[in-house]
């Protein structure tokens, strides 16, 4: 009887799978042919198709359910007593958000599944991962199943690297990103979840008798947000040790919930997300310099009139 997996390591059934690819010596990709073309011209060849998952059960999600409203705390929005003070936007970075629990979850779910996926590249000899796809999807039993999935290649006589590298972009962006000198160091995430609880300038700036203005809580609700994911990418793009990151994918979800503070009112909840490849510089480039077009005028007279004369005829 098969021992139970503690979640350490690869499953058994990854293993398994990994020692029939070697044995068969053959090997299957998600590349099209324009990609397997591009990373063979780039001295690269694929190894396999390779995979990880985690199934995480995030008991606070953010939509719908929550135990605090820290932008509804501490102020009265509207009362007769105290003077209207605007409501505030709290993101996932700060130690007020209810929220911060849940963005670092999320960050552990990718990663463990990424980390995985790694350690199938290097259980096949791979020195990185290109063409990653990310996804999340609803687990049927509870939870949330979070996925990579991308195609392992590497650079035959290559030393091995201590680490694979990781990367979404595309077969043709890897090629132009090695022959420019750069290689990939791995995926970089931000991710932010920011809320702002109701208030009475939101409220009447969104009448319909409020006509064309601008909801100033809800754009600093999006702009924050969005600011603190780049901000956390920048950390992860440092933690890698990488110079910098391109990105291929930046997504902002809104949504909205009951506040658990204020009976009948309401709370905006954003949530960004951007996923890069951080690259840094190996060498230099191997394209050759494009410069402008020189105009070359000749000094024989005879050869100019020559000229004129063949563009005249």
């Amino acid at each position: 009887m098969a021992s139970q997996w503690s979640g350490q390591g690869l499953p058994p059934v990854a293993r398994a799978r990994l020692a029939e690819i070697k044995q068969s010596g053959t090997w299957s990709s998600a590349l099209s042919t324009g990609e397997f073309a591009a990373i063979r011209s780039a001295g690269f060849e694929p190894v396999g198709q390779v995979l990880g998952a985690a199934v995480y059960n995030l008991g606070y999600t953010g939509y719908g359910y929550g135990y605090s409203c820290p932008s509804a705390l501490g102020f009265s929005s509207y009362s007769r007593t105290t003077a209207w003070q605007p409501g505030f936007t709290a993101i996932s970075s700060s130690r007020r958000s209810p929220y911060a629990g849940l963005a670092q979850g999320m960050y552990a779910a990718r990663r463990k599944a990424i980390d995985r996926m790694v350690a199938e590249c290097a259980g096949l000899g791979g020195h990185g991962v290109v063409g990653v796809r990310l996804t999340i999807g609803q687990f049927p039993a509870g939870g949330l199943e979070f996925h990579a999935i991308g195609t392992a290649v590497r650079a035959p006589g290559a030393v091995r690297l201590r680490q694979p590298f990781t990367s979404d972009l595309s077969g043709q962006d890897f090629a132009k990103l090695i022959s420019d000198g750069v290689v990939p160091v791995g995926l970089a995430l931000g991710i932010s979840i920011g809320s702002r609880h109701d208030d009475w300038m939101t409220r009447s700036q969104t009448r319909w008798a409020a006509g064309n203005v601008e909801v100033s809580g809800y754009t600093e609700l999006v702009a924050m947000t969005r600011h603190d994911a780049r901000n956390e990418i920048s950390k992860d793009v440092r933690r890698l040790g990488a110079e910098g990151v391109v990105l291929q994918s930046m997504d902002l979800r809104i949504g909205e919930r009951e506040c658990p503070a204020a009976e009948g009112a309401r709370d905006h909840i954003a949530e960004a997300t951007i996923i890069g490849t951080a690259i840094t510089h190996f060498g230099r480039s191997s394209r050759k310099a494009e410069g402008p077009s020189l105009a070359m005028l000749s000094l024989d007279p005879e050869r100019r009139r020559a000229v004129r004369r063949g563009i005249s005829n």
